[in-house]
């Protein structure tokens, strides 16, 4: 059931992309069988979901098959002189390998081996054609929100002590070292996602079946439900609204060269990162159609403490990665202006009540989940309605509103960790045999 919808989604996608004159997500990721695709490392991630339902032997054919095909289609484009200069020279053999294990399973398996191998082919594919969903969103936003609502946020922002403006003259500070490996964790998020998914997803070759709930569930869920709000709240970031854009990393950027330029943006002023807006009304902005209206909430910072929540049940170097992963995804977020603080608070929220929806689903709507998610939801209507209207009164009281916006944040993240609490079964201690006196 949860496929078919899923492709009914991406289906009218596709329509509603081609309405406005773009390729959507079902064409681009057919255009990668033979075409450089946009990101390799993305497609051996979703390769490596797939092989989740394989035997080691398995695995390891299927990963000799993707890499062997990968040097085909180096040799053949070096020998046409075909020059890749945009995307990765390399994942095609990856989703040809994720195609053949789904031909193979329609073709030469049978009952509950068919069920399973396509699991984990849909899988697979619904991570990396997630990934062109989101694009195409963020193009879709672009084009059809004219105006954006930056000025309303960044008032908001002031009660929060404006944090993009402080992190990003940090970020500026540490060089070149620190953009880049901030820009390393910021766009490799999904591959971080996928780490902590194979270990949740580490026995279902040996048990033959998925486990109840697992991090690829919650990821793709909040990438489906997100745009609609970007659709709704229209931001497009500090960078972009008061500053020069990418551009302004240009200088940091070990490969500035591959940094498209953003245009005009038709921003309130250059501002970012060194002089926060002063507290004025806000009001609705024009501004280009080029730039993705994609801040409100943070859904990187909502992926990223969904990673943090499921590393939690993993070994330890696994709990240090998904709390390293949170700290430089929140840094990069506001150090590269692409999000003011209020836009992560949002994201927290949005987060924690998305897990929450799907954990209590799987529990069969538990009571006390869905209080939590009642809750969870109304705090996140509130603080929009808050960011929208106003503004200017959490500006001009910020010893108030700061302190109130993070209380409300962090009463979600207490009643989510209390609900989950009592959900998790209780470790029973092992009984210690009485001590009998010995016979004399």
């Amino acid at each position: 059931m949860a496929g078919v919808v899923a492709l009914g989604f991406l289906v009218t996608l596709e329509f509603v992309a081609r309405r406005h004159g773009l390729p959507g997500p079902l064409t681009n990721q057919a255009r990668e069988v033979v075409f450089a695709p946009k990101s390799g490392f993305l497609l051996y991630a979703g390769m490596a979901l797939t092989m989740t339902v394989l035997t080691w032997r398995q695995r390891f054919v299927a990963l000799g098959a993707a890499i062997g095909i990968d040097l085909v289609f180096w040799v053949v484009r070096w020998a046409s002189g075909t020059e890749v200069t945009e995307g990765h020279p390399f994942g095609n053999g990856a989703l040809w390998v994720i195609l053949g294990i789904g031909v193979l399973a329609v073709t030469r398996r049978t009952g509950p081996e068919r069920v399973l191998l396509l699991k984990g082919v849909g899988l697979g594919l619904l991570l990396v054609t997630g990934r062109k969903t989101g694009d195409i969103w963020l193009i879709i936003t672009s084009k059809t929100r004219p105006t954006v609502l930056d000025q309303y946020v960044a008032t908001a922002d002031h009660a929060l002590g404006n944090p993009s403006w402080l992190v990003g003259r940090l970020v500026t500070a540490t060089g070149a070292v620190g953009y880049t490996l901030l820009d390393v964790v910021y766009s490799q998020l999904a591959v971080a996602a996928v780490v902590v998914a194979l270990y949740q997803l580490r026995n279902v070759a040996s048990e033959r079946r998925f486990p109840r709930h697992h991090l690829v569930r919650t990821f793709l869920a909040i990438g489906l439900l997100g745009p609609a709000v970007y659709m709704i709240f229209p931001v497009v970031g500090p960078v972009f609204a008061y500053g020069t854009g990418v551009e302004h990393w240009s200088s940091l950027s070990l490969w500035p060269e591959a940094t498209p330029p953003s245009g005009g943006h038709f921003e309130v002023a250059d501002l970012w990162p060194g002089t926060p807006p002063p507290v004025a009304p806000p009001h609705p902005m024009g501004f280009d159609g080029v730039t993705p209206r994609n801040c409100m909430p943070s859904l990187h910072t909502a992926w990223a403490v969904t990673i943090f929540v499921h590393s939690r049940g993993g070994p330890r170097p696994l709990r240090w990665a998904g709390a390293f992963w949170l700290v430089a995804t929140l840094t990069a977020t506001l150090g590269f202006g692409y999000h003011y603080g209020a836009d992560l608070v949002a994201g927290v929220v949005f987060a924690l009540t998305v897990e929450a929806a799907l954990r209590t689903f799987d529990r069969g709507w538990d009571r006390a989940g869905l209080r939590l998610v009642a809750y969870g939801t109304t705090v996140f209507v509130a603080l929009l309605v808050a960011y929208r209207w106003l503004p200017l009164p959490m500006a001009e009281h910020p010893w108030l509103a700061g302190p109130l916006l993070v209380l409300a944040m962090a009463s979600v993240v207490y009643g989510f960790v209390r609900t989950v609490a009592q959900w998790d079964p209780k470790p029973v201690p092992v009984p210690r045999p009485e001590l009998q006196p010995e016979p004399t």
